[in-house]
């Protein structure tokens, strides 16, 4: 059968490959420990399952609004306000099925054929994909071990060309976890000011799993007045809600690019799912105590994995500050081999420790940091200890 070019332009998500050669295993009998996925392992509070129950007593089935019922887009202006101190009226809200989507929506209206996205990297590995499908030209942007990767102002501004139309970023980040300060975005956000061809699109996604601050006080780059309307905020509640299978992702944006994503999704899924809407508006409205209790013990986890790692001198990491992924440099163990098998880059260790000693991870090849891999650690305790455990005999069997 003759396919659509377009499948040539764009990978297979690594994360989502890694886990289904990780479920292929566990069919065939193999108990394998899955340290790949970004995915809480907590259960939806039962506050917010409750009010999907009273959603569907309610009978709300039918089709929603293209871009977000009404009170949903007003609970989602009112955090931002109570949360990172930014006004936006509910006209400037777009809810989406999951934030990819909200970022596709925002690519497919900003960029034209070979216009210019800047990404940092390391960078989570659908934006670069999406960009393509939207026939932009990527240009990366190291972010180096040394400056924690974090890009500096200098760099942004080296990078920054008449055809640059966009620039999109995470923090904290996935897979680094590394997160800005304030400081750090106003040097970007003083870059910015001086290039008004350009927009941000700041995922905002890993915000309430922010390890620099107890309850918050997250930085977006939103808060600098100069360049807001240029801001696009990306955000949902698969993370600091544990709602990954509900699929709920927002924009915070200019109008004019509301409008743009509002119209572009109107053709692709329309209305987000109703009952998941319902939910939300209790998620964002009530008490962020489960929130809270969750960044707890992933703060904890974090800590023992930091440990772990230390378990393993050869591998170097930068502990995170943020998400829940740690992310070590593993070149000690290129060129080494396991009987006739010889390990040459990430991907072929990453491919190894699923094999060989069942545990899954990722490839920093595919965050476009090649030499190293992301351990996520959004799983419980003891999955962690065990899965570190099993990585360490694996990687004593190379010689």
């Amino acid at each position: 059968m003759q396919l659509s070019s377009i499948l040539n332009r764009f990978n297979e998500p690594e994360t989502i490959k890694m886990a289904k050669l990780g479920r292929e295993l566990r069919a065939k009998g193999i108990n394998v420990i899955d340290l790949s996925l970004g995915e809480p392992d907590f259960n939806t509070p039962e506050h917010i399952k409750d009010a999907a129950k009273k959603a569907i007593d309610e009978n709300w089935s039918h089709y929603t609004p293209v871009s977000g019922f009404p009170e949903l887009k007003e609970a989602i202006c009112k955090k931002l306000l109570r949360d990172n101190g930014l006004t936006y009226t509910s006209q400037q809200i777009v809810v989406s099925t999951g934030a990819k989507q909200c970022i596709a929506n925002t690519m497919l209206s900003i960029l034209d054929d070979d216009d210019e996205i800047i990404i940092p990297t390391p960078y989570w590995v659908s934006y670069s994909e999406i960009a393509r499908l939207a026939r932009a030209k990527v240009v990366f942007v190291n972010g180096t071990p040394e400056a924690g990767f974090k890009i500096t102002p200098a760099q942004l501004e080296e990078a920054i060309t008449e055809k640059t139309k966009l620039f999109i970023f995470s923090t904290p980040c996935n897979p680094t976890g590394a997160t800005y300060t304030k400081n750090e975005l106003e040097g970007l956000a003083k870059v910015f000011e001086k290039h008004p061809q350009v927009n941000i699109i700041s995922d905002e996604i890993y915000e309430y799993i922010n390890y620099s601050h107890e309850s918050g006080n997250y930085e977006s780059i939103a808060q600098f007045s100069s360049i807001k309307d240029r801001v696009i905020i990306i955000n949902g509640l698969s993370k600091g809600f544990a709602m990954t299978g509900w699929r709920l992702g927002y924009i915070a944006a200019h109008p004019d690019v509301a409008k743009a994503c509002e119209k572009i999704q109107g053709q692709f899924t329309s209305g987000t799912n109703s009952i998941a809407q319902r939910a939300a508006i209790t998620a964002l409205e009530s008490p962020l105590t489960a929130t809270y209790e969750m960044i707890k013990e992933f703060k904890r986890r974090k800590q023992r994995v930091t440990e772990l790692l230390k378990e393993l001198p050869e591998l170097k990491c930068i502990e995170p500050q943020g998400a829940f992924y740690i992310f070590p440099e593993v070149s000690h163990y290129f060129g080494k081999k396991y009987e006739d098998e010889v390990i040459s880059n990430s991907n072929e260790l990453c491919m190894y420790l699923l094999n060989s000693a069942h545990v899954s991870t990722v490839s920093g090849d595919a965050f476009g940091q090649p030499g190293y891999i992301r351990i996520s650690f959004a799983n419980s305790m003891e999955n962690i200890e065990a899965g570190f455990k099993k990585i360490k005999e694996g990687l004593g069997k190379l010689v």
